[in-house]
């Protein structure tokens, strides 16, 4: 038998939170011995009857004896009155902690029996799961399954203290989270304390009225939800109210302002603001979930998604609308924001990297409607009406978001920081941050690399500057240029090779003068954006999975509809033609100012390897990852050269593409700006080139989508780990590929 975590743990009350916990310990064998104080004897006797502790004792000085755990699960009010009992009965090393939703008081309860040298074995601790019953029978050992257990160190408190709790919450299945006492505190009374004193109001208010009864018969369930809580202990209530009475203070003054601005909106029957109010809320909601989700602080707990591909051959064929194209989903957000008057969007791409840049602007106060099936309605502020938000913007996994948003945000009279998921955290912000530096802005990275966080000083008067690129990038001149728009004086871009235009096309759409001469392209500063609207292309990058998944598929016939042609982002379609795929495009026209078509592809023929033009690398950046699949079918090698700019994106695609295709069966070779892969495709035969494995993702979406369409052509189980970025930028990427064909099983 291995050995326990404790000794003997004591319980000092056994209400639902001891007793759940007691249960745990019980089940997991975390103790030898678990007893309990509290002033009910039936309470003692029930929790001996169900197996809970061993022992239980009306007086907590018996109860705390050679304990090596004590956890005071009682009354917040209460607890310095007991710890002055126990004190002298504490063994030295003993690790004491409590459950209480307030730790300040805690603290001072502890400071004032002990004074200012806690033991080194006092953590306090709060677990944040409940439920309206109390009592030792409504303990339950999965009460803290998948929650939140937040420890609140002291300077004083030992490491051996801390990690002995940590390893106790989390062999009751929760997430441990360490957090200062007064953030805790301000937290808690925002996120519990003032719902449960709003609860409490909402049904007292409702119970005094003369119709109480048909209130109360008719609720519906928003109102049962919302009250339950109302149900909830009052004594313990009324405790938690007092003892962390300054915080809540300052949550029910947020509130009552909130409310105030809300009842002024109805009164005054202001519909754009009022819609922008609920919309903000409703997408905060559904954003901060995402946000939460991939902080780094909890990335050892993150859910990663797998998709498995079995072996066999498959069909690919059918005729399908792939998601709105992310470039310009993102633009028709920033400059529908900062013109004047209304910019109605159709085909918005509702991944959630737009959607970031979508929250981004409403929380620095623009009025959004939607998304709604694509389409959204912005309710534009001018150049001068964006507002500080109140907290870091967060990117996700948004490149473009940051990129941009640092030209913008770098002319604002606010100070702002943007933030992103672990992935956007490694990727450098100094090729962005230095010409706009040079532009008069004060930008900060984080560390050597220059990463994020990105914090901007605003307040500053930028100038025009004539600038070239080192290296081709639509992101870093698209910043630079939405600079300019707010500087003094001309603003110049020089590029290397040319890039993709959405940003010029579409400033021009809405009514700004953007002029391109070469590879040089050029605005004045002080103009005005109008409001317009904007039909979002589908996105070749999308398109390009399939693209491909037809070229190297025996009898494929896959036809893509109103995808953007735009000529600087067309590389993929001139690369798989010259590797000789059967591809038509027909249909042209123009939506939004952006060029789009139908575009057909038939798997007719095996791909011939090719070295890929570099004037043609800018042009397909974003497509290479599925562009190395089809060069693994191809007869013959591949040769690119060029991309350096691969290795610097969601991940290093370079050198992630080469270690997949590696497992696969596929001989590649990895070079500073580029790959040679050797194909193992042979004319008219359509057998399967890759084998299988298990192939890391490294939470990068493009290439989750490239390995998955190497599953038209394996010969055993590939599985791909870490694909729920995928959802950033082709939510509907399963549902189409099993449409096609191509089925694709998704795990948690």
């Amino acid at each position: 038998m291995t050995q326990p975590l404790f000794e003997k743990v004591a319980f000092i009350g056994l209400g639902l939170i001891g007793s759940s916990l007691a249960r745990v310990i019980q089940a997991e064998q975390l103790a030898h011995e678990v007893v309990a104080s509290t002033r009910s004897q039936k309470t003692l006797e029930d929790a001996k009857a169900l197996g809970l502790i061993a022992a239980g004792y009306s007086d907590p000085v018996e109860a705390v004896k050679d304990a090596d755990l004590v956890v005071l699960a009682l009354p917040v009010r209460a607890t310095e009155y007991v710890l002055q009992q126990i004190k002298p009965y504490l063994k030295p090393d003993a690790i004491l902690t409590d459950v209480g939703s307030t730790k300040g008081n805690v603290v001072d309860a502890a400071k004032a029996v002990f004074g200012e040298q806690l033991p080194a074995g006092f953590v306090p601790g709060h677990p944040i799961a409940g439920a309206e019953h109390t009592g030792v029978h409504a303990g339950k050992v999965d009460l803290f399954a998948n929650h939140k257990v937040i420890l609140t160190p002291l300077p004083t408190s030992a490491d051996w203290a801390v990690n002995k709790l940590i390893q106790l919450w989390e062999a009751a299945k929760a997430e441990v989270i360490c957090m200062d006492v007064d953030k805790h505190d301000e937290v808690l009374a925002h996120t519990s304390h003032l719902p449960h004193l709003m609860a409490f109001n909402l049904v007292e208010q409702l119970a005094n009225r003369e119709d109480n009864l048909d209130i109360f018969r008719y609720a519906a369930g928003g109102f049962r939800d919302f009250s339950r809580i109302a149900a909830s202990d009052p004594q313990m209530w009324h405790d938690i109210f007092f003892a962390n009475k300054k915080a809540i203070l300052n949550a029910v003054d947020g509130f009552e302002q909130q409310l105030a601005i809300l009842r002024q909106l109805i009164e005054q029957e202001n519909s754009q603001a009022l819609m922008g109010l609920l919309g903000h809320a409703q997408a905060a909601r559904q954003h901060f979930n995402h946000m939460l989700a991939k902080k780094p602080l909890m990335e050892n707990n993150k859910v990663t998604q797998q998709f498995t591909i079995l072996p066999g051959s498959k069909n690919f064929q059918g005729k399908f609308t792939v998601p709105g194209d992310k470039s310009v989903s993102h633009r028709s957000i920033m400059f529908g924001a900062i013109a004047e008057g209304t910019t109605h969007v159709t085909g918005f791409l509702e991944g959630e990297d737009a959607l970031a840049t979508l929250q981004a602007f409403r929380d620095m106060g623009v009025s959004i409607e939607g998304p709604k099936n694509g389409e959204v309605t912005i309710h534009g502020v001018g150049m001068q009406g964006l507002k500080a938000p109140a907290g870091a913007l967060y990117m996700g996994n948004s490149g473009t978001s940051m990129r941009l948003l640092s030209g913008m945000l770098s002319a604002q009279a606010f100070d702002s920081v943007m933030t992103g998921d672990a992935s956007l955290s490694k990727r450098p912000m100094e090729r962005i941050a230095k010409p706009l530096r040079e532009m008069g802005a004060q930008i900060q990275t984080t560390g050597e690399r220059g990463t994020p966080p990105v914090s901007i000083t605003g307040s500053q008067q930028l100038k025009g500057i004539q600038y070239d690129l080192p290296m081709a990038s639509a992101q870093v001149k698209s910043g630079i240029l939405l600079a300019g728009l707010w500087a003094e004086g001309e603003t110049a871009v020089t590029e290397p090779e040319p890039t993709r235009d959405h940003t010029e096309r579409m400033l021009r759409a809405f009514g700004y003068e953007v002029k391109t001469e070469g590879n040089r392209i050029s605005l004045q500063g002080g103009g005005k954006l109008v409001g317009t609207n904007i039909q979002v292309p589908s996105d070749i990058s999308s398109a390009a999975f399939f693209m491909v998944g037809a070229a190297i598929t025996e009898n494929a016939d896959v036809t893509l509809e109103a995808v953007g042609i735009n000529p600087t982002r067309t590389g993929v379609i001139e690369i798989l033609k010259q590797m000789g795929a059967d591809i038509t495009v027909s249909n042209e026209r123009i939506a939004g100012g952006e060029p789009i078509a139908d575009i057909r592809i038939q798997g007719s023929r095996t791909l011939k390897g090719i070295h890929i033009p570099e004037d043609q690398v800018p042009l397909a950046i974003d497509e290479f990852p599925a562009l190395f699949i089809a060069a693994a079918c191809a007869e013959g090698q591949t040769v690119l050269t060029g991309a350096a700019e691969l290795r610097v994106k969601e991940s290093d695609r370079i050198q992630v593409m080469a270690d997949g295709l590696k497992t696969m069966g596929i001989d590649c070779t990895p070079t500073e700006d580029g790959i040679i892969i050797e194909g193992k495709g042979k004319a008219g035969d359509w057998s399967p080139v890759f084998t299988g494995g298990e192939i890391e993702s490294h939470h990068d979406h493009r290439i989750a989508m490239s390995f998955s369409i190497a599953g038209l052509r394996n010969s055993e189980v590939i599985k791909i780990v870490g694909t729920e970025t995928v959802a950033t930028s082709f939510p509907t990427f399963t549902q189409l590929t099993a449409q096609a064909g191509l089925q694709i099983e998704v795990t948690e």
